[in-house]
This record gives C-alpha cells, sequence and structure tokens, in this order.
C-alpha cells in the first residue's frame, strides 16, 4: 500500500538534480529522466558540459536546465537547491549525488596528502554535502522521492594502490545506510550505487587526473573496454532499483559476487587482493 498517494515509481515523471551530469554516469541518468518524462536539472563544475547534456534532453523534447556547482563546496550545493527549486517550482522529487573523480596508483604514505584532499572533497564530501542540503527539503516536502548516492564497488573491493578513492566510495556507501536507516518510513527511498567498471571518463575528468598513474590509467582502461557496461546501462538499472526501493544497486556480476565474498569470508578476500596486487606488479 502507497500511503503517500503517489507512484512509488519516482523516476518517472521526476523533479530530479544530477551533479556530475556533464559526463558519464551523470549525464545517463539525466538523459534516461528525460526519456522517463522529468524535469532535469543537470549540476557540473564543467557547466559548459551540463549545458550540453540538457541541451540535449531538451532538442529531445524533455525538460532540462543547467547549474553550476562544485559539489566540494556547500555553499555552491546550497545554491544548487535554491536554484532547482526555484526552477522546478517546489521541492525536488529525486536526487542523484554523481559528481565523482578518480585517483589511484601508489600506496598509502606515497600518495600526495593534496590527492586525498581533492578526492575525498569531491567523491565523499560532495555526497555528504547533497544529502545534507536535500534530505531536509525532500523530508519537509512530505511526498514520495529518492535519492541515488553513487559509490563504487571500490567501496568495498579495498584494490591496493587506490587508497584515497576506495576510502571515499566506502564512506558514501556507510553514508547511504546511514541515511536509508534515518529515512526509514518517511516515503524517501535511498540507493547506493557499487559499479564496477563503467565506460567513462572518470580517468580523464577533472584538474588533477595526474593523480592516477600511467599504469594504473592504462590497465582500467583496458578493463573498461573489456568489461565495463555502458553508462546509459548501468543508470537505468539503478533508477530502476531506486523505483523498487532497494538500497544497494551492482549492476554487474562480478560486483555482486566481489560483495557476497566479502562479506562472508573478509579475510581471504584481503589476503587474496594483496596476492593480486603482487602478481601484477
Amino acid at each position: 500500500m502507497n500511503l503517500f498517494g503517489s507512484s512509488p515509481k519516482h523516476s518517472h515523471g521526476a523533479a530530479a538534480v544530477v551533479t556530475g551530469a556533464g559526463s558519464g554516469i551523470g549525464a545517463a541518468f539525466a538523459t534516461e529522466l528525460g526519456r522517463r518524462g522529468g524535469r532535469i536539472v543537470c549540476s557540473d563544475v564543467d557547466e559548459g558540459s551540463s549545458r550540453a547534456t540538457a541541451a540535449a534532453i531538451v532538442a529531445a523534447g524533455g525538460h532540462a536546465t543547467s547549474v553550476h556547482c562544485d559539489v566540494s563546496r556547500l555553499e555552491d550545493v546550497e545554491g544548487l537547491a535554491a536554484q532547482a527549486q526555484s526552477w522546478l517550482g517546489g521541492a525536488p522529487t529525486l536526487v542523484i549525488n554523481n559528481a565523482g573523480v578518480g585517483a589511484g596508483g601508489a600506496p598509502i604514505g606515497e600518495i600526495a596528502i593534496e590527492d586525498w584532499t581533492w578526492v575525498l572533497g569531491i567523491n565523499l564530501w560532495g555526497p555528504i554535502h547533497g544529502c545534507h542540503v536535500f534530505t531536509p527539503i525532500l523530508r519537509d516536502a512530505g511526498v514520495r522521492a529518492g535519492i541515488i548516492n553513487v559509490a563504487s564497488a571500490a567501496a568495498f573491493g579495498a584494490a591496493p594502490g587506490m587508497a584515497a578513492y576506495n576510502v571515499s566510495k566506502a564512506g558514501v556507501l556507510s553514508l547511504s545506510e546511514t541515511l536509508a536507516a534515518e529515512l526509514s518510513g518517511t516515503g524517501i527511498d535511498v540507493t547506493v550505487l557499487c559499479p564496477t567498471f563503467v565506460k567513462t571518463n572518470i580517468l580523464v575528468s577533472g584538474e588533477k587526473s595526474g593523480a592516477i598513474s600511467a599504469r594504473s590509467s592504462q590497465l582500467a582502461d583496458r578493463l573498461m573496454r573489456w568489461t565495463g557496461f555502458s553508462p546509459e546501462r548501468v543508470a537505468k538499472t539503478c533508477l530502476d532499483t531506486n523505483d523498487r526501493g532497494g538500497l544497494y544497486c551492482m549492476p554487474q556480476p562480478d560486483a555482486r559476487i566481489g560483495w557476497g565474498i566479502k562479506r562472508f569470508t573478509p579475510t581471504v578476500y584481503t589476503r587474496a587482493a594483496g596476492l593480486t596486487n603482487r602478481v601484477t606488479n
């Protein structure tokens, strides 16, 4: 029984806000929401790219606008919320905290502290800011709504040489689980997306793409091309998961397998990850 008097499929006809909407999974989320009859606020630190996403949605007959937002800055996210409510004519019904960057290739102790700060500022503080600002707005609106936080299988994978990225995504996983518990019974469904490899430009996005070693970048690029899902496929799967009220979205089989092994045999999993790292180096 739906106590909130509206369709539980909040991805259909959604009043949505998507961060990192200029490319990759964010653009795929925004485009798919447009296909589902939504009105989308596309935000990105690169406003040119978010404008392009919004323009493509409008050209296809949808409704979208773009807003500049650096998710690592609380004041930017507060500004995004204000502009979104103004353009949407009220509270959003779906918020997707997607903006993220990639970094890796060096062990703990060799990663520059500046890289830790940069990665955590966007990948972890971005979703924290998004949840901090938008959760009260959605809760006060009193309608059925959704929040999607984009993490990664790295949240539980703990691959060596990816500490800053792993930590940021593990934080997003915990943030989402906590938020889901706090919002239980409110009609706001929280989903955390944990994909493995997705065919996006995350390894070259942002002003500090040099934070990824050339070797790690080449390996990840090959894995993306060989095993990665398209961002469109990932976005559709995640939106459907949120519509069903699912907390975890792991669109690829390897993510689900890794999640199961890590949960039931964590010590074995971690030792195997370390052994794999020694073999490949």
